[in-house]
């Protein structure tokens, strides 16, 4: 980081944007649990201001559940919930869409005293802008992705699903990456080769696209089907992987396709970041790649647990979170790299 008296306060702005990165994972991880228990078409209505207030009272609570009950989700899944039952899926959402909130407070709050205070530097004030921005794009996509639930299917789109979840990883990945960028400061100079290079913004990359992967595996419920490990029920390449037309279909719609897409990705994630750690050892710093290589292991771990034992929610959101913490250890890895590249 530049050492000029403009950047004094890197490491106030670094432990924000840290704190706030971490409460976007602490989101998604919600946002994971939510969708395994069903509970994410519980809130009917979108009130970006008053929805932060829940039902007080029976009468209220009342007026809300018939509301759910004129939805898709309840005429032809949930019938004959009681109000109890309600309440328990209603509060997983609503605690989603509160800490949603919360987010925008704790980011654009301090953003703005720091501005008011001279802290941030100027050429940062497009990137912390441009960020808040995505936070309110977020928002509406998450509107968005739930009323594709609330029309005929009682289930939401899982083209809006995967992007509404992309849309939060790239979120949280800036995050990260400006913190760091305020936080590690400069450091001493050290030769990184350009293989090394471009193999931590391949372990990125894979990984990002992994996860992008696994909205369509939630989206259409396709870690339910084809639950051994590692053949999908007795085959390399299952039957039905080809089953729908046109054949661009399969690779969003058809959860047999979607699976074995997620399975093959996951294999070209630990190719990556083994390859990425094995170039690392002959890196004259320290990178951090047993880092990357230990949660790629156990992310691992946990999706093979999560498949084998049809995705019971605490192995599910395991996997969901383990998922952004290997972004998280793949991101650093190619910070460090790169802030090395920039001194040397």
């Amino acid at each position: 980081m530049n050492q000029t008296p403009e950047y004094r306060h890197a490491l106030a702005l670094g432990y924000w944007l840290l704190f706030c990165a971490a409460v976007v994972y602490l989101m998604i991880v919600v946002g994971g649990v939510t969708r395994l228990t069903q509970s994410g078409l519980s809130m009917v209505e979108w009130s970006p201001i008053m929805g932060i207030i829940p039902p007080i009272g029976e009468a209220e609570w009342m007026a809300v559940f018939e509301k759910y009950r004129l939805s898709p989700e309840y005429l032809k899944v949930n019938a004959g919930m009681s109000l109890h039952e309600f309440k328990s899926i209603f509060y997983w959402e609503y605690g989603h869409r509160v800490l949603g909130r919360v987010i925008g407070l704790i980011y654009l709050i301090p953003l703005l005293i720091f501005l008011y205070r001279g802290m941030v530097p100027k050429a940062w004030y497009g990137r912390l802008f441009g960020l808040f921005v995505l936070g309110g794009l977020q928002g509406l996509m998450g509107w968005y992705m739930v009323k594709s639930g609330l029309v005929d299917m009682p289930r939401v789109s899982q083209y809006r699903l995967t992007a509404h979840l992309g849309l939060a990883l790239i979120i949280f990945a800036t995050m990260l990456w400006f913190a760091m960028d305020f936080l590690r400061g400069e450091t001493k100079s050290a030769n990184v080769s350009a293989g090394y290079l471009k193999w931590t913004a391949a372990a990125v990359l894979v990984v990002f696209v992994m996860m992008l992967s696994g909205g369509f595996v939630a989206g259409t419920k396709a870690g339910y089907i084809m639950n051994t490990f590692p053949l999908m029920n007795g085959e390399w390449v299952p039957v039905g992987i080809a089953n729908m037309q046109p054949a661009w279909r399969n690779l969003f719609e058809n959860p047999i396709t979607i699976q074995f897409i997620h399975r093959a990705i996951a294999v070209l994630v630990a190719l990556t970041v083994l390859a990425c750690f094995w170039v690392s050892r002959r890196q004259a710093f320290q990178t951090y790649a047993w880092v990357l290589l230990g949660l790629m292991l156990l992310q691992v771990t946990l999706g093979i647990s999560a498949l084998v034992t049809r995705v019971p929610v605490a192995l599910g959101a395991a996997h969901q979170a383990g998922a952004v913490a290997l972004l998280s250890a793949a991101l650093l890895v190619a910070h460090v790299a790169r802030k090395h590249a920039e001194s040397s």
